[in-house]
């Protein structure tokens, strides 16, 4: 039965934060999500087995273990989940992903924070905005996280996501960063981290080691971010300004 399969034993989470890490523009959610694991050694709690995934195994130098492509982690400690995804999700899937990972959400009691790149040729820090489903508008409010300045959409999973919170009426917030169209963007992915991530979640995250890192990153990245151009919108999480896509 399509799901999330738990390995190990259930943890005790109040109202949790949950994370999500689908690739997208510029990987940023890939990015954040992949340092937040590694930076407070979260622990595999679970395989997204929903239906469209693709059957396909993972596995990561110097380490022998093979996972599936999409999983979920936690701390207990920081009572805080992660979806991390090492695949695309194709157009025909996403509405079934989304289903699925939205009812496990519910379940858990979680507050999902949804990451999207906006293609932005920027020059500087790039800008971060917040938008939200249900009560969880004024947590972006608490935090003095910006407002969108112009109309727009999100889209691929992310965005199919953002829309099954919205339909049913559940909280969510979604962060929105400007983000280099093109190649992996850590930059990017830092500020969802130390501007959304961490205030709303109540952690202390170092992006220094990510920063530092950059250049190893997009390297590591590039063929992934390649895959994400080359697929269409509903396949790739991004945000885009509302005329473009009229």
């Amino acid at each position: 039965m399509a799901g999330i399969r738990l390995h190990g034993p259930e943890a005790e989470l109040d109202d949790p934060i949950l994370v999500e890490g689908f690739p997208g523009l510029g990987l940023v959610g890939k990015i954040a999500t992949d340092h937040l694991v590694s930076e407070l050694e979260m622990r595999h709690y679970g395989s997204v087995d929903c239906e469209g995934l693709p059957g396909i195994g993972v596995y990561r130098g110097g380490d022998r273990t093979a996972r599936p492509p999409v999983r979920i982690y936690v701390s207990e400690t920081h009572n805080l989940l992660a979806l991390r995804s090492d695949a695309p999700i194709k157009s025909d899937a996403v509405d079934s992903v989304a289903d699925c990972v939205t009812s496990w959400i519910a379940a858990q009691g979680a507050t999902p924070i949804y990451l999207s790149g906006l293609p932005a040729n920027r020059e500087g820090k790039p800008d971060v905005y917040g938008v939200g489903t249900g009560d969880a508008v004024e947590t972006l409010e608490e935090h003095d996280i910006p407002v969108p300045p112009e109309d727009g959409v999100i889209t691929g999973p992310t965005g199919a996501l953002i829309n099954r919170a919205a339909q049913q009426g559940n909280d969510s917030i979604g962060l929105v960063v400007e983000s280099n169209p093109k190649f992996p963007d850590p930059e990017a992915a830092s500020i969802l981290l130390e501007a959304g991530i961490a205030p709303i979640a109540d952690l202390s995250i170092d992006v220094q080691d990510l920063l530092d890192r950059a250049a190893e990153i997009r390297e590591q990245r590039e063929q992934l971010a390649q895959q994400m151009q080359q697929i269409g919108q509903d396949e790739s999480s991004q945000a885009q300004p509302l005329r473009m896509y009229q």
